[in-house]
């Protein structure tokens, strides 16, 4: 019995460890002083890897998202809680998007591979535009 217990709580450890593990924590955009876009950079190592931002917007902006390197990526957007914001999701890969108005708050981007086009590994690169 003591050995069973030992077992399920080992399991539940390793559980919580590569749960752990797996989840990222997001890098935040900023812009430079007077800017009012960014280039975004970062590097995908499989076709179901991601990577996650977050960008801080005031209330009545507009966002866009424009996909500026050669490889395809969708962006998948969370707007702040309560926000109500949904994102179109057209028949593409999600790259390109505008918001507004926006809600003030953290908007979180998720980045991966587009599912529609071949698979790839590398360096990606896309713009954030907040007027």
């Amino acid at each position: 019995m003591k050995r069973i217990v030992i077992s399920i709580f080992a399991v539940m450890v390793l559980g919580v460890a590569v749960s752990t593990a797996s989840a990222q924590t997001a890098k935040r955009i900023t812009f430079k002083r007077g800017a009012t876009s960014a280039t975004v950079t970062g590097t995908l190592s499989s076709y179901k890897s991601k990577r996650v931002f977050v960008i801080r917007v005031l209330d009545g902006q507009t966002m866009k998202t424009e996909n500026t390197g050669n490889r395809s990526i969708s962006i998948f957007i969370e707007g702040p809680a309560g926000s109500g914001y949904e994102q179109d999701m057209a028949a593409d890969c999600h790259a390109n998007n505008e918001i507004t108005p926006t809600v003030a708050g953290d908007y979180k981007f998720t980045i991966q591979e587009c599912t529609k086009a071949d698979p790839w590994k590398g360096t990606f690169k896309f713009k954030v535009t907040v007027d």
